[in-house]
């Protein structure tokens, strides 16, 4: 498939384009940070281009694509900048331009309804010192419900660096006991797996171990 993400040169946008090139892929990544960590490959094609600031660069990272996913976000912040409130409105336009149907979106698990799934502690955190990470969080995503694309958003527990397991639990709803983790690779891993899945288009997929 011919696929977009963006938020590449994250920790999990890292993992979503090497396991998308492991997997055959055709993979296109748009940055806007022009010293990218991605080594040349004959699959891959790296942009510059802001999701926020620059329409004509997302436009043109979106030509000819199968599907669009996106592991944007503000890494350790505590700041959201509004980042994923002002990125939702351009991607939307920008695959509707295009006729661009699938869109896998990361977010974060306890970001709306889900936050009764959350024990107590991260539920905590997501409310103070996360507050504001959340809240943009949540914006986002009710952008994306409110549009007719086939949508799935991905909550991925606490994000380590682990390794590539293959062994998680996904679903609407789960028992999350203690602090509930997930390695970016698996967060990866999942996503590419619902590229041609329907399981979980138009809901929210939560993923721990």
């Amino acid at each position: 498939m011919k696929l977009l993400i963006l938020g590449a040169t994250g920790g999990t946008g890292r993992q979503l384009v090497q396991q998308a090139l492991d997997a055959g892929h055709e993979v296109t990544a748009l940055t806007r940070d022009s010293a990218h960590p991605f080594r040349t490959h004959e699959r891959l094609r790296v942009m510059s281009g802001s999701v926020t600031d620059d329409p004509l660069g997302l436009d043109r990272a979106m030509q000819g694509q199968g599907a669009v996913t996106s592991a944007l976000g503000r890494g350790r912040s505590f700041k959201s900048t509004n980042l994923i409130q002002r990125s939702v409105p351009p991607i939307l336009a920008a695959m509707k331009t295009h006729g661009i149907r699938r869109l896998i979106f990361t977010s974060a698990i306890g970001v709306g309804e889900t936050i009764y799934e959350v024990p107590l502690f991260p539920r905590i955190f997501s409310r103070t010192l996360l507050r504001n990470i959340y809240a943009d969080k949540a914006a986002g995503e009710a952008h994306i419900r409110r549009s007719d694309l086939e949508w799935t958003l991905v909550q991925p527990a606490q994000l380590t660096d682990g390794p590539l397991t293959r062994s998680y639990r996904t679903g609407e709803r789960f028992a999350l006991p203690g602090m509930p983790a997930i390695s970016r690779a698996d967060v990866a891993h999942f996503i590419l797996s619902q590229l041609d899945d329907a399981t979980y288009v138009h809901k929210v997929a939560l993923i721990a171990y």
